[in-house]
């Protein structure tokens, strides 16, 4: 089943966090957030990540004219029809970071918007009737919910991504290589993160990942002061994951950060391309309907290059 724009023609008003602040029940936020960014699309149909070129067909009258294959058409003179399907077998799995560094900030904190990302996406492809799990870690696995398609599952989902709490620090140098053997069936890997871990293991898990022809998607969650560091007075900075504090005058320390801060995430943006993942960096004070909503909207239009190459 495909998701549908209701065909608005206005520019959407997006939703922002003070407006799922105020929704406290995980499923509602995630339904808003799809039917936020669904609202905005003005293309219809909107099959988000499931669709892909199935067959041709020949053209009858009544048939959009859209979906004429003038390749085609110019190599055999007859009209044919381009057909897609929905991979309604697609599966995915939702890896969410529920380390210590995922607690930091308010309205909201890394991990609330984390945890609403991860909630939206396992709405969306529930709605295209997907098989979806979900992953949470910090040290080692915390839950492991292999995927399903059944409509009681995503209950299931939602009620852990409630009941998670960010603690431990987020060493994955035996998480990471024990999913990539969990995880066998070719599909979809989502990993929602700070990704304030090591990044060679991160390549080396990504490489496995796509060695067994998963499509894999990176959502670097930061935090709006981590990208900008506002800060202005005395300041007391405290490790989360690392007994650490220094007191400091950040403006003193701007330049420096905001240089170290462009290199890493440099540094994972290269490490994702070189393994031909998707990169997605995600500013907490974004709004997340416009955020994913965007990708979503990269994703068609890669694919429709695709099929127009093929």
């Amino acid at each position: 089943m495909s998701v549908t724009s209701p065909g608005a023609t206005n520019q959407p008003r997006y939703l922002d966090w003070k407006t799922l602040d105020r929704v406290k029940r995980l499923d509602v936020r995630a339904r808003l957030v799809v039917e936020g960014f669904i609202t905005g699309q003005h293309r219809s149909p909107y099959n988000g990540f499931a669709v892909e070129f199935a067959t041709h067909r020949e053209y009858t009258p009544g048939d959009d004219l859209r979906h004429i294959d003038w390749k085609v058409w110019s190599k055999t003179d007859r009209l044919y029809i381009k057909e897609y399907e929905e991979e309604t077998n697609l599966k995915c799995t939702l890896i969410l970071d529920c380390s210590k560094s995922m607690k930091y900030g308010e309205g909201p904190s890394k991990f609330d918007y984390a945890a609403t990302a991860t909630a939206s996406l396992a709405y969306l492809m529930q709605q295209q009737q997907d098989a979806v799990g979900l992953v949470t870690f910090n040290n080692r696995i915390t839950k492991n919910l292999p995927a399903s398609s059944h409509p009681n599952h995503l209950k299931l989902m939602l009620h852990e991504l409630e009941n998670t709490t960010p603690d431990e620090t987020s060493d994955v140098a035996q998480v990471f290589p024990q999913l990539a053997q969990q995880v066998r069936r070719r599909g979809m890997v989502i990993l929602v993160s700070d990704l304030f871990l090591d990044l060679a293991t991160l390549n080396e898990a990504l490489k496995q990942f796509r060695l067994r022809r998963h499509e894999v998607v990176v959502f670097h969650v930061m935090h709006d002061d981590e990208l900008t560091f506002p800060f202005q007075d005395n300041t007391l900075f405290r490790g989360l994951e690392t007994d650490v504090q220094l007191h400091t005058e950040p403006r003193a320390l701007r330049k420096g950060y905001l240089e170290a801060v462009g290199n890493f995430l440099a540094d994972v943006k290269k490490t994702c391309a070189s393994s031909g993942v998707d990169y997605v960096l995600m500013n907490t004070k974004d709004p997340l309907d416009a955020v994913l909503g965007s990708y979503l909207t990269f994703r068609q239009r890669m694919r429709r290059s695709a099929i127009q190459r093929g």
